[in-house]
């Protein structure tokens, strides 16, 4: 009895083990960073962190194609809130069977130029990102067909512009990147900056992105309810009553644009939660998003039941 005692013993202790060293080795693994553009970014004024945007991608294991997300956290474009609505955003979606890749667009925040960078320029690096991510789906093992977005905040105005501004891609363009289509398969808006020229619109993120003076015609563009057609990809939002940085206003002119144009979409709105909550843990209500824009996801079709 003894010796069967302590046989057993050590073959828990190398089951242990062995579970450790499996568990540790998934959560040492690091995301891949890589440039979005391997010579110098469009519009591009020098070579400092700021002035070439990049992704880093968290790849999933699956035996099949797996669904893909860019990331775009919010920030005002001014900066970017890349670990409550980034890193944090891509290890959520990585749990659900996704592989994600947070992109980090150039913004107003000083690059090498003195300056920043308004639009075009955060549009431009989103669709690359997502355009990145397609063209790559054999190499990373991701189905092309259910390549989405998500953006928080000015993050969730930048996945709007790409919800409506998106083309098939360029057959003939020498870059196969820009061979393929920058239209999402899917959009999910959190707390998203919307309307400029309003009285719901967040102030900074449109003089970032627009400076002091806009021209009347680029604001009115620029605000994404007026956007909307529909081949504007099927889109969840969530929002709170409470938001004062970015009223509720913003994400009730979004649906309501998507419904008039026939496009699937579904939103919630919390009763409390402040501006920038992330994946919301903390928040009584609006902690329930992740699980119903995972439902919303299953329903779509994109994540396999």
């Amino acid at each position: 009895m003894k010796c069967s005692l302590k046989f057993y013993s050590i073959a828990l202790l190398a089951f242990g083990l062995t579970a450790m060293i499996f568990v540790r080795s998934s959560i040492a693994a690091e995301p891949i960073e890589m440039p979005l553009w391997e010579t110098d970014a469009p519009h591009s004024a020098g070579q400092e962190v700021g002035d070439q945007p990049r992704l880093q991608l968290y790849r999933v294991d699956s035996d099949k194609p797996s669904p893909a997300i860019v990331i775009l956290p919010g920030g005002g474009y001014g900066n970017l809130a890349s670990d409550h609505e980034g890193s944090q955003i891509a290890k959520f979606f990585n749990d659900n069977g996704m592989t994600a890749a947070v992109c980090f667009y150039r913004h107003r925040g000083k690059g090498n130029s003195g300056k920043g960078y308004g639009h075009p320029v955060p549009m431009l690096d989103a669709q690359r990102a997502l355009r990145t991510v397609r063209a790559n789906a054999k190499q990373w093992n991701i189905d092309p067909a259910k390549v989405g977005i998500i953006g928080f905040s000015a993050g969730g105005h930048l996945a709007s512009t790409v919800s409506t501004r998106f083309d098939a891609g360029d057959t003939g363009a020498k870059d196969p990147i820009d061979r393929v289509s920058s239209r999402p398969d899917f959009a999910i808006l959190g707390y998203p900056v919307i309307s400029l020229g309003e009285p719901h619109t967040h102030k900074g993120s449109q003089r970032n992105l627009l400076g002091e003076n806009p021209d009347p015609e680029l604001l009115r563009s620029l605000s994404n309810e007026k956007a909307v057609t529909a081949e504007t990809p099927p889109t969840f939002l969530f929002h709170t009553a409470e938001d004062k940085g970015v009223p509720a206003e913003n994400s009730l002119v979004y649906i309501s644009a998507l419904i008039r144009a026939g496009v699937p979409a579904e939103l919630h709105l919390f009763e409390t939660g402040r501006h920038g909550i992330g994946l919301g843990a903390d928040q009584p209500g609006a902690k329930k998003w992740p699980e119903l824009c995972v439902t919303w996801l299953r329903n779509r079709g994109v994540i396999a039941p």
